[in-house]
């Protein structure tokens, strides 16, 4: 069988022939296929393991530290991946590659230029954590599992607070127009729509922190992390942000011990060299439907390891970010934007008679409410003006409660 092996360089594979394999009988494998000595390596089911800094931190991650388990224990079986943390350096092969300097060719400038442009893997991200409003991040995969099944993709970008020691936390998704299949996720952005959700989040105190998408039951099946379909997506959004913390999450369906299916979140940010080449225009922007969806091609060489490649393992450009979670100021019970079923009046008239024992101010403070307001009202004075209440938690001026009572009346 194969077991895919991810580490600090990325997704690699290992054969195992025998499938009552031990874990000491896999760290030697790993030592010969691979190049790591036993001695070297932690290995764990757990992906958290490839955040751990120190000897100590390693410590806590001891699932597979009994070198006697055998494997199918663990539920380890064909494809499944195991996360590896190893200590000094070693040499990754590529592909086979024709350098650029060889006898008889003239260097160009492009050349030169491709010598000094070296991928590797970027150890820490620039956001030390991204953290969750539970109901916002529940609302956001409760869709795609109850309603979408994961079948198509969906995005959304996410708005909050980043910290001055770098953390971010996540209040509320914006989820814009936009088509998704398989395996392409087409966001049809609306800027008249966007202006209002800007404005909502500026009179909340937040911004726009990072994108969200999900990955379908289909790609659950390809051996990548993000295809280069999402790389793409994810740079370019990450580049117009010009938001050194962006972060990146992916919601996606995992086999559990039961044999069932759970609701998983990574969080990532791109890496600074793939922005830079994204930013430069070094990305063929035109993928294939054969091409290998786990490697982003490029119209010039880079360095990657010791040899000049024009294709690059996704996994060089991620760098994971820890995910925490919290209960944030908004709630997320209104119905939200650009879904299948429209949201209505009658929408408006039926979150106000369920939430009728809170005060005002608490019965409009959810982004969702807001957004659906918003587009009745003046962008440059009640939007903002909205928003400092629910910001501030004080009372909604009684001009407000009439109009938005006298809208809900409508339905």
């Amino acid at each position: 069988m194969m077991l895919r092996i991810r580490s600090r360089d990325g997704l690699e594979r290992v054969s195992i022939d025998n499938p009552n394999t031990t874990i000491s009988q896999l760290k030697t494998l790993i030592q010969n296929q691979l190049q790591i000595p036993i001695q070297n390596q932690t290995l764990s089911t757990n992906q958290n393991l490839l955040l751990a800094k120190s000897p100590s931190d390693l410590l806590q991650f001891s699932d597979m530290s009994n070198p006697s388990t055998p494997l199918s224990s663990l539920n380890i079986s064909h494809g499944s991946i195991i996360f590896l943390a190893y200590e000094g350096e070693r040499n990754i092969a590529g592909p086979a590659v024709h350098p650029a300097g060889s006898f008889g060719r003239k260097m160009t400038m492009d050349d030169l230029i491709a010598k000094q442009m070296r991928v590797t893997r970027q150890e820490n991200p620039h956001c030390d954590s991204v953290s969750f409003d539970r109901d916002c991040a529940n609302a956001f995969q409760h869709y795609v599992n109850e309603t979408l099944a994961f079948a198509v993709k969906r995005g959304g970008f996410m708005y909050g607070t980043v910290s001055e020691e770098g953390k971010v936390e996540v209040n509320f998704i914006y989820e814009p127009p936009q088509q998704g299949t398989e395996e392409v996720l087409m966001l049809l952005r609306d800027s008249d729509e966007e202006k209002l959700v800007e404005a909502i989040a500026a009179g909340l105190g937040m911004r726009r922190v990072g994108f969200i998408f999900t990955q379908t039951i289909m790609q659950d099946k390809k051996d990548y992390t993000l295809s280069n379909r999402e790389i793409l997506q994810a740079a370019e959004l990450h580049a117009e942000s010009e938001l050194k913390e962006w972060v990146t999450a992916v919601v996606k369906l995992e086999v559990n011990e039961d044999g069932g299916a759970d609701v998983h979140f990574e969080a990532f940010q791109m890496s600074d060299m793939c922005i830079r080449l994204f930013k430069e225009g070094w990305f063929e922007t035109e993928i294939g439907e054969d091409e290998d969806p786990k490697l982003s091609k490029l119209k010039k060489d880079v360095v990657v390891g010791s040899k000049d490649v024009k294709e690059v393992d996704n996994d060089f450009f991620l760098v994971v970010v820890k995910i925490l979670d919290h209960m944030g100021p908004l709630s997320s019970t209104f119905p939200v934007e650009n879904r299948i079923t429209q949201v209505t009046m009658r929408a408006l008239r039926s979150h106000l008679d369920r939430t009728k024992n809170l005060p005002f101010v608490k019965r409009i403070s959810d982004f969702h409410l807001l957004l659906f307001l918003a587009k009745f009202l003046d962008l440059n004075s009640d939007v903002p003006a909205l928003a400092e209440c629910v910001l501030t938690q004080t009372a909604v001026p009684e001009g407000y409660l009439l109009l938005i009572e006298s809208m809900a009346s409508t339905s």
